[in-house]
C-alpha cells in the first residue's frame, strides 16, 4: 500500500485549494482512503473537480482505479468488502472510459466470462502497446508502427482501438486496409460486434452514440453523435474497411486514423523487388493520399524485409519523434517467452524455441522477432559458417587473442571477441558484446581478459580507445594479472567496409559456438554478424569489425599499399 500513499501525498500536494470543490477534495484524500466510505466520497468530489480541472480529476480517478483494483482483489478482507471496492472500480473504469484506452479496455469487457475476455488476460504483456495507442490518441506521436507474433493479439487491439476512436469521433472518416478483401472483411465484422453485441460495453461508453447504417457490401459503419438527426450514411462515413488491392479513390477519405494491417501478404511478396516496389507505391497512392491533414496512422504487421513498407517509412522518418516504431519479439534477451500469460491461453517459452528450431530462419526472425531477415547480400550467411559444440580441442592453443572495438554507448554496441588458435584454426571461444557505457562494459572487460588471459590483446584507439586500454590495463594490474595489451587507431587508407571484405574468408574459417552454447551477448553478436550485408545499409557493423581487427592482430596487421599500374 505504500505507493498509494506516496501517491496520494503527491496529490495533495498538486491539488490548488483556491477552488471549493477543490478544498473538499483535498480534505478527504487526508482522511483513510482505504474506507470504501470515503474513497466513494473522493469519487464523488473527484467528478464536481473534473468541471473545473479535467487533468487534476483524471489524476485522482487514476488513483481511484489502481486502488480499487488492488482492494477489490485483497483477500484479507471480506467478500462483502472486496464486493464494495468492485462496484467503485466499475464506476471508476466507466467515468475513465473516454479517455484513458487502457480503463476502456477493461470496461469494454466487464460483463464477459472471464475465460472469454480478450484483454485482461493479457494486459500485463500488452501494456506498453496500450500506452502507445495512448500516445497516439493523445497526439505525442502521429503515426506508430506494430510487430508483434503471430496470434498475440496485435490486431484485436487494433481493432478495439479503432472502435474506441469511431465512438470518440463519429464524424471522422477512417480507413482500415490490409492486403486482401477477406482480411478486412474480418475488420468489419468485429468492428459491428464490438460497436453492437451486448457482449460488450462499447454503447454504455459511448451511451450518446447511434448507428445510421450499415453495409456489408461496402463494409462502411456509420456513427452519428447526439444531436445528428441524419438518417442515412455519409458519402465518407466513420469508417470503411477495404483492401489495398480495391478501388479507394473517391471512395474514401481519412480524416483521423488511417490503419494499415499486414499490408505485406507473405514471405514470397516480401522477397520480390517488384512486388514490394509496387505495394510500397499502392501505399502512397491508393492510402497515404486519401489522408486530411493531421490525420494520423497505424501500421501493425510482420516486418519481412528491410525494404517492406514499415521499413521504408522508418528509413524516410527515422529521426522524427512522432514517428514510433514498436516491436516486441516472442523471446526477450534471457531467451524466455514476451508472451506467457498468467491465465488464458498464451505461448511458453518452451513453444517459441520448439517454433525457432522447427521454422526457416527467415521465417523465425521476421515472424516471431520482429526483425526482418535479409537473405539477399549476406556477407556472413548462418549456413556458410563454422560451429563447435563450445568444447576446444585438446592440449594448449598456440594462441588466445582478443582485439576489442571500443563504443561508448549511444546505439553501439562495445565487441570484444576472444579467440583461440590452433594451427589454422580460430575458435571464438568468447566475446563481449554490450550496449552499456563504460562504467558497464569497462568491469565485464576486465572479467574476460583476466579469465581468458590472452597472449596479445589489441584496442581500437578510435575515440578515446587508448585510455580505455589503460585503464582495463590499470585494473587487470592491480589484480596481479600483466597482459599485453596494445592499442592503435584504424587504418584511415580503407573503409570500414573494405576492411571487413578484405578478411571475410578468413572470418568464415573460423569457429563459432553452435547456437545452444552461447549466452545472450553472444547471440545478439552473432545475429549482427550474419545479417550483416555487403551492399545496402547496416545499422551497426561492430560485430563483424571486430572479428576483421582479430583477424589483422594474427596476421600482424594489414599494409596497403598504393603503386602506379603497369598495364
Amino acid at each position: 500500500m505504500r505507493k498509494f500513499e506516496i501517491y496520494r501525498r503527491q496529490l495533495l500536494n498538486e491539488i490548488d485549494e483556491s477552488i471549493d470543490d477543490k478544498k473538499t477534495l483535498k480534505g478527504l484524500l487526508r482522511k483513510n482512503v482505504y474506507d470504501i466510505e470515503v474513497l466513494t466520497d473522493v469519487f464523488e468530489a473527484m467528478r464536481l473537480v473534473y468541471k473545473v480541472d479535467e487533468q487534476q480529476a483524471r489524476r485522482v480517478n487514476d488513483f481511484i482505479k489502481h486502488l480499487t483494483i488492488v482492494q477489490s482483489t485483497n483477500e484479507a478482507l471480506s467478500l462483502a468488502e472486496r464486493d464494495k471496492f468492485y462496484n467503485l472500480e466499475e464506476k471508476s473504469l466507466f467515468f475513465a472510459s473516454r479517455y484513458d484506452f487502457d480503463s476502456y479496455l477493461m470496461y469494454l469487457e466487464w460483463d464477459r466470462p472471464a475465460d472469454k475476455k480478450f484483454y485482461m488476460p493479457r494486459r500485463k504483456q500488452l501494456s506498453t502497446i496500450v500506452k502507445d495507442l495512448q500516445d497516439l490518441e493523445d497526439g505525442e506521436i502521429n503515426f506508430l508502427a506494430i510487430s508483434l507474433p503471430p496470434r498475440v493479439g496485435k490486431s484485436t487491439i487494433g481493432i478495439m482501438f479503432m472502435a474506441w476512436q469511431m465512438g470518440k469521433y463519429p464524424d471522422k472518416a477512417n480507413l482500415m486496409s490490409g492486403h486482401s478483401n477477406p482480411l478486412t472483411e474480418g475488420f468489419y465484422k468485429e468492428l459491428l460486434s464490438i460497436i453492437s453485441d451486448p457482449q460488450y460495453r462499447w454503447g454504455s461508453v459511448f451511451y450518446d452514440r447511434r448507428i445510421i447504417g450499415t453495409s456489408a457490401q461496402y463494409s462502411q459503419i456509420d456513427i452519428a453523435a447526439a444531436g445528428d438527426d441524419r438518417k442515412v450514411m455519409r458519402r465518407f462515413p466513420t469508417v470503411t474497411c477495404r483492401s489495398i488491392e480495391g478501388t479507394l479513390t473517391g471512395a474514401v477519405e481519412v480524416a483521423n486514423i488511417l490503419y494499415c494491417d499486414d499490408l505485406i501478404r507473405d514471405l514470397e511478396e516480401a522477397i520480390s523487388a517488384e512486388r514490394k516496389e509496387k505495394k510500397y507505391n499502392d501505399y502512397l497512392n491508393t492510402l497515404k493520399d486519401r489522408k486530411l491533414d493531421g490525420a494520423k496512422e497505424l501500421h501493425i504487421g510482420t516486418r519481412w524485409a528491410p525494404d517492406d513498407v514499415i521499413g521504408r517509412i522508418e528509413k524516410q522518418y527515422e529521426n522524427d519523434p512522432t514517428y514510433r516504431f514498436r516491436v516486441i519479439p516472442a523471446l526477450n534477451e534471457n531467451d524466455e517467452s514476451n508472451f506467457d500469460y498468467a491465465f488464458g491461453k498464451g505461448f511458453s517459452t518452451a513453444y517459441y524455441i520448439d517454433m525457432r528450431n522447427s521454422l526457416d530462419t527467415a521465417d523465425w526472425w521476421a515472424k516471431y522477432m520482429g526483425k526482418p531477415y535479409v537473405r539477399e547480400g549476406l556477407l556472413f550467411p548462418s549456413d556458410e559458417l563454422r560451429y563447435y559444440n563450445g568444447v576446444l580441442p585438446d592440449g594448449e592453443p598456440d594462441m588466445i587473442l582478443s582485439h576489442c572495438d571500443v563504443a561508448w554507448g549511444g546505439g553501439d554496441s562495445l565487441a570484444m571477441p576472444i579467440g583461440y588458435v590452433y594451427g589454422e584454426d580460430i575458435y571464438i571461444h568468447d566475446v563481449v558484446f554490450n550496449r552499456g557505457d563504460k562504467t558497464v562494459t569497462r568491469p565485464i572487460v576486465v572479467e574476460k581478459l583476466a579469465k581468458h588471459k590472452p597472449h596479445k590483446g589489441h584496442f581500437e584507439a578510435n575515440n578515446g580507445g587508448d585510455e580505455y586500454c589503460d585503464r582495463v590495463d590499470l585494473e587487470l594490474r592491480k589484480r596481479g594479472i600483466r597482459l599485453n595489451l596494445t592499442y592503435s587507431k584504424a587504418p584511415s587508407n580503407m573503409s570500414k567496409m573494405a576492411r571487413i571484405v578484405q578478411v571475410a574468408p578468413e572470418i568464415k574459417k573460423m569457429y563459432f559456438r553452435s547456437e545452444k552454447c552461447r549466452d545472450k551477448e553472444y547471440k545478439a553478436f552473432m545475429r549482427e554478424l550474419t545479417t550483416f550485408v555487403q551492399e545496402g545499409k547496416n545499422k551497426h557493423d561492430d560485430a563483424p569489425d571486430s572479428l576483421a581487427g582479430l583477424v589483422n592482430l594474427l596476421h600482424g596487421g594489414v599494409r596497403v599499399v598504393i603503386e602506379k599500374r603497369t598495364f
